[in-house]
């Protein structure tokens, strides 16, 4: 089965750390990262899809963040 995230920080180290991470547990990049301006917040946002092949099928209470 493939499972998919979509990791998402404010423009800054922690958003690098969290996709470093996420690499590091064996998710492959999907796409190019994407950067949006925050008007509430006066912050950039940035965001990276990422997708992970695992074994057994797929149930939504599926914690993708532990794959």
């Amino acid at each position: 089965m493939k499972l998919y995230r979509l990791l998402t920080e404010e423009d800054t180290a922690a958003f690098c750390h969290k996709v470093t991470q996420a690499l590091n547990k064996g998710w492959a990049l999907h796409g190019g990262p994407q950067y949006a301006h925050d008007p509430v917040t006066g912050t950039m946002r940035c965001a990276q899809a990422v997708t992970k092949e695992v074994s057994g099928d797929y149930t939504p209470d599926i914690k993708l963040g532990e794959q």
